[in-house]
C-alpha cells in the first residue's frame, strides 16, 4: 500500500485529490496539511511515502517545507504540484530535494501514474513540464549559481564529472534536456535496458538519488552549461 499525504491551502483540492487516489486498491491518502508547518507535524505523524506538495501556501511555503522534510525524512518522496506560473519555485523546490513535479491541471490517470512512480524510487519529470522549467533556467530566468555567458571553450573539470565516462557524461546531458529513457535510447541507438543502466550508474558517482537531483547537479557542477 503506498501512503500518501497531501499538502494544499485549499480543501477542495484536497478533498478531489484524496477522492482519485483513495479509489485505487493500492493508494491510502494517510494525512493532510493545510501549511508548510502543519506538514511537517503530519509527516511524522503518518509517515507517508509520498507527499504531494502544494508549493504556494500561507506560513510556512512549500518550499521551505520540502527543504526541513527531505532533511528530516531522507526516504520521502515530495512531489510539487504546480502551475506553468511557479517555473522558478518548481527549480528551487528540486534543488531543495524534491522527487518531481506535477501540474494542477492533469487529469486522475496521470496523478495515480505520478504517486507510483515516484513510490517505486523514480523521479517525476514530466516532459512538458521539465523542458520548460530546464529552457528557463538555461536561458538565465532561474536563480542558479551559473555564468550567464559560459565561454565556448569551457570544459567541466575531472572534480565536477567525477568518474562519469564519456557515454554516461553524454546520457546525462539528454537527461537534462528532459528526454525519458526511451527518448535517449532512440537518440543513442541502444535499448531502454543498456540506458537504465547508465542511468543508475550517473546517480552512483554523482551521489544523487535521482534524475531530477542529477540534473540539478549537472548544472551546479558545470556538466551542462546555461546558454547564454
Amino acid at each position: 500500500m503506498i501512503r500518501v499525504g497531501l499538502v494544499d491551502d485549499q480543501a477542495m483540492v484536497r478533498v478531489g485529490l484524496k477522492m482519485i487516489l483513495e479509489s485505487e486498491l493500492d493508494i491510502d491518502v494517510c494525512g493532510e496539511a493545510a501549511d508548510g508547518a502543519t506538514a511537517l507535524e503530519m509527516v511524522d505523524q503518518a509517515q507517508p511515502d509520498v507527499v504531494l506538495m502544494d508549493i504556494r501556501m500561507p506560513g510556512m511555503d512549500g518550499l521551505t517545507a520540502t527543504r526541513e522534510l527531505t532533511a528530516a525524512h531522507p526516504g520521502l518522496h515530495i512531489v510539487i504540484l504546480t502551475t506553468f506560473d511557479d517555473d522558478e519555485y518548481v527549480y528551487e523546490a528540486l534543488r531543495a530535494g524534491a522527487s518531481g513535479f506535477l501540474l494542477k491541471s492533469a487529469d486522475g490517470d496521470t496523478l495515480v501514474d505520478a504517486v507510483r512512480v515516484v513510490a517505486a524510487g523514480e523521479a517525476l519529470l514530466a516532459p512538458a513540464v521539465t523542458r520548460r522549467v530546464i529552457e528557463k533556467f538555461a536561458s538565465g530566468g532561474v536563480r542558479a549559481e551559473a555564468p550567464e555567458s559560459p565561454p565556448e571553450d569551457h570544459v567541466p573539470s575531472p572534480e565536477a564529472i567525477g568518474d562519469l565516462s564519456d557515454r554516461e557524461v553524454e546520457v546525462l546531458i539528454l537527461i537534462a534536456t528532459g528526454l525519458s529513457n526511451q527518448e535517449i535510447a532512440s537518440e543513442l541507438f541502444v535499448s531502454n535496458t543498456t540506458v537504465k543502466t547508465h542511468v543508475s550508474h550517473i546517480l552512483t558517482k554523482l551521489g544523487v538519488r535521482d534524475r531530477v537531483q542529477a540534473v540539478v547537479e549537472a548544472y551546479n557542477s558545470g556538466i551542462v552549461l546555461p546558454r547564454p
